[in-house]
């Protein structure tokens, strides 16, 4: 299974929109990482989003870039930013037998959701930045031996993009 993390793009402060959506930079930031995210080829079976708009917003503009269906995004309280990890993995588990999930999430749950699928006992630390994007291939959930393909920047992703 290849298990894709992406922390959402920048947001709107709260004084602006109440529930943090995307800003415009946020969204441009998005449509270039789903944009190189297609031209490397990379498609999904399940996209899973954080409830919050941010989230949502950063789930649909990857899909549409990618072609996935908007409709099919599930949004899970179990990609939120507190969320144990060990509840995000057994979220994916219910997804047994689909080969690429994309997590739009939010920090430290994406960050700590890639530790637990790497190390065991001291923590891997990923430094995740908005709309960047992460592979980790694993052979069986739960497990703490997957396998970090790549992790691309925004920036490195705009310049694919472009």
């Amino acid at each position: 299974m290849e298990i894709y993390l992406m922390q959402h793009g920048p947001a709107l402060p709260k004084e602006q929109d109440p529930d943090e959506g995307l800003s415009p930079a946020g969204e441009a930031r998005i449509h270039a990482s789903g944009k190189a995210l297609k031209k490397m080829g990379v498609t999904f079976d399940v996209i899973l989003s954080s409830p919050k708009k941010r989230s949502r917003q950063t789930a649909a503009i990857v899909a549409e870039e990618v072609g996935f269906p908007p409709e099919k995004i599930m949004d899970t309280e179990k990609v939120k930013a507190m969320t144990p990890p060990e509840e995000t993995i057994k979220t994916l588990t219910e997804h047994a037998g689909k080969e690429r999930i994309l997590i739009a999430g939010h920090l430290p749950s994406v960050a700590e959701v890639a530790s637990f699928l790497l190390t065991e006992g001291s923590k891997a630390a990923v430094e995740f930045e908005m709309g960047g994007c992460c592979r980790i291939d694993v052979e069986d959930l739960p497990t703490h031996s997957g396998h970090l393909r790549w992790y691309i920047t925004p920036e490195q992703l705009k310049l694919i993009a472009s």
